[in-house]
């Protein structure tokens, strides 16, 4: 009978759980579901990546693959490289996505990943620059989502961030005689990480309510969303509503504070992972 009313009235459903300050799947409102991230060569799938990582938010799985490049700089960007992002919602992650083109939702994630990185600064492009107007490196990164079940958000960044944290770039240079590039497989360095973006996604109820990492369900049954990123200095480096419920200053204030200690979990949980798979 229960299950019942969840299918027939499922916003009166979820208000049940939400006037009690909890959620059907047991977790507080605050509460994210089971965050877990594995990096490089944990990921045998996508060995031909120059950086990996598969991340998991309760059910919600993306990968990301980081492929290098090399190509030549534009010609009103002499001195920069390229940062190309992609996110995919292939027909097997959800029943909502159908196969061909980009959807509207995977084009509109492609574009807040493009203004994350751009907005944090997490690479400078003049870093991916070999030779002033010759040569630069074209980063690009392909973020696939394998299972669908909410705040896709949030995974596709942290999935980004920990792809990039392990990407290794071969060491390039422009031989002076013959003018062409000469890479040395044997010298890699990292790949310069000037900030670590984190997003933080939350759900509007009965546009009052607020209830972080939401599901697929609770997106759906929700007023609205939000998503702020910040960075480890806990500067603000986006905020994405895409319409629905407003926000008063207060409640906007909350979810700043409340993704400013979420980044400092992602980020622990990153460093510890890389930590492990570090040779020593």
């Amino acid at each position: 009978l229960f299950i019942c009313y969840r299918t027939v009235e499922p916003l009166e459903y979820y208000r049940r759980f939400l006037k009690e300050n909890c959620r059907p799947d047991g977790r507080e409102l605050g509460e994210f579901r089971t965050t877990t991230v594995n990096i490089g060569k944990c990921l045998r799938s996508i060995t031909t990546a120059d950086g990996s990582a598969l991340v998991k938010l309760g059910n919600t799985t993306v990968i990301c693959g980081v492929k290098a490049e090399l190509a030549a700089p534009a010609v009103d960007s002499a001195n920069k490289g390229y940062i190309v992002p992609n996110v995919e919602l292939p027909s097997l992650c959800a029943e909502r996505f159908r196969s061909g083109p980009p959807g509207e939702e995977a084009q509109a994630a492609s574009q807040f990943i493009a203004d994350v990185i751009e907005n944090s600064q997490m690479i400078v492009k003049e870093d991916l620059c070999i030779a002033n107007g010759k040569l630069a490196w074209v980063l690009y990164c392909d973020i696939i989502c394998l299972d669908y079940d909410g705040n896709l958000l949030d995974a596709c960044v942290f999935a980004l961030l920990a792809a990039l944290k392990n990407v290794q770039l071969p060491l390039v240079t422009i031989n002076e005689e013959t003018g062409l590039s000469e890479v040395n497989l044997k010298q890699k360095n990292p790949l310069i990480i000037r900030k670590h973006p984190v997003a933080t996604s939350f759900a509007i109820f009965d546009d009052t309510l607020l209830i972080v990492d939401p599901t697929a369900e609770e997106e759906d049954l929700a007023t609205g969303t939000v998503t702020i990123v910040t960075d480890e200095e806990g500067r603000l480096c986006s905020v994405h509503k895409p319409g629905g419920s407003p926000l008063t200053g207060a409640k906007l204030q909350d979810c700043i504070t409340r993704a400013i200690t979420r980044h400092k979990e992602v980020k622990k949980l990153i460093d510890k992972v890389i930590k492990s798979i570090t040779p020593k």
